[in-house]
């Protein structure tokens, strides 16, 4: 019995602390530092001739039916003409991208035949970076108009390595469910990131926005799946900060379909153990005293312990109540499972494409979960190839 009551509050609290413990905590501290009068002072507007000049970097691989909304959207952006370069690079498109994004005078458009995946595609586009910092952004996300400005003026600060901007899904009008979890989902992460960033740094950007200072950026290998984390979480190890600017946002339309969603989260999963594999050095506690806490506290735990815990709990739940543990393990029993039988239920709903947010929550809990095991042992087995055939998105709307 001490055995199965040691694993279920162990398994609870680890959950807990993973997905809303570690959140309240951090909360907790930056008022503590604001009442302490050692919170971070606000960034100060700086004047046009004292921005900096930028480059954005962005892959497109036959992007052909976006393209041309993408080079708009660029175009559109607000911010000196005279300091912003636009690259993009579309290494092994087959279908008329290059050519489509040739055609603009203010854009530089490298290509090559050969498909290496989109990893080796920014390694080569680094070569011909000529600017202090350099913005990355995905073929098939718009920004906001003042997305570059919001993302420059953070470099006033000298231990700015780098600003990670936010992710957005947009509606479509189409009435799938598909984008319903993933919306909430990056609404709780970007919550998430504002509270790591006011700590101490963001903890990983997300490749739709971010930037670095061009000297600290370095070749993660052409076979990483996760390259804007594994970029980014190095720049903090040189003992820079990652900033985290909700000013500046990529726009991007839900999957097209659970199935595509599926197949985006299992390579994202591979994607996350090979990077834990890679940041090794970032669980020394001692070399890394508070970039370690946030890192193990809002993505090793969720990638590790909790999917493993998940079974554990619900397996030593239920040996406390059979050998007759107390009325609270009973009430946790009928709790989790009415929360599988709601993931359940979401799932048929959402293959029938009938909203419930109510059931979606704990299906879209399940699926995460259930993707990372999926993830793990293609990582094992090195099935997921840096090539890949992209998820499809939903249409944007003519208003996106």
């Amino acid at each position: 019995m001490l055995l199965f009551k040691i694993l279920f509050w162990l398994g609870i609290l680890t959950i807990v602390y993973s997905y809303a413990g570690y959140g309240l905590l951090v909360w907790f501290l930056l008022r503590a530092k604001k009442l302490a009068g050692r919170a971070r002072p606000e960034i100060a507007t700086p004047a046009p001739a004292d921005l900096p000049s930028v480059t954005l970097i962005i892959a497109a691989y036959n992007e052909e039916d976006f393209i041309r909304q993408k080079i708009d959207n660029t175009l559109s952006l607000d911010y000196p003409h005279d300091k912003f370069r636009i690259i993009f690079i579309t290494d092994g498109s087959s279908d008329a991208t290059p050519r489509l994004a040739g055609g603009y005078d203010r854009i530089t458009v490298l290509h090559r035949p050969e498909r290496k995946g989109k990893v080796a595609a920014m390694h080569r586009a680094m070569q011909h970076v000529t600017t202090p910092i350099v913005i990355f952004s995905d073929a098939n996300t718009l920004l906001n108009k003042e997305s570059i400005y919001n993302i420059a003026r953070h470099y006033q600060d000298p231990k700015t390595g780098g600003v990670a901007g936010e992710k957005k899904i947009t509606e479509t009008g189409t009435g799938k469910v598909a984008g319903i979890g993933e919306g909430i989902y990056w609404k709780y992460e970007s919550f998430l990131k504002k509270m790591d960033a006011a700590l101490y740094t963001v903890v990983g950007a997300a490749g739709e926005l971010f930037s670095i200072r061009t000297e600290l950026y370095e070749p993660v290998g052409d076979n990483v799946l996760l390259d804007d984390f594994v970029i980014s979480l190095r720049v903090c190890q040189k003992g820079y900060r990652v900033h985290y600017e909700p000013g500046a946002y990529a726009m991007e339309t839900p999957s097209a379909s659970l199935k595509e969603e599926r197949k985006r989260k299992i390579r994202i999963s591979a994607g996350a153990f090979q990077s834990m594999g890679i940041l090794i050095d970032l669980l020394n506690l001692f070399k890394y005293p508070i970039l370690s806490f946030q890192y193990i506290s809002h993505r090793v735990l969720r990638w590790t312990a909790c999917p493993l815990l998940l079974p554990v709990v619900f397996i030593a739940n239920l040996i406390l109540v059979i050998e007759g543990g107390g009325v609270l393990y009973q009430l946790v029993m009928a709790g989790q499972i009415l929360f599988y039988v709601a993931a359940m239920a979401g799932w048929l709903l959402a293959n029938r494409n009938v909203k419930s947010k109510l059931l979606y929550v704990p299906y879209y809990f399940f699926f995460l979960n259930f993707s990372l095991y999926q993830g793990f042992f293609r990582h094992l087995k090195g099935r997921q190839s840096v090539l890949w055939d992209k998820a499809r998105r939903e249409t944007p709307t003519p208003a996106q």
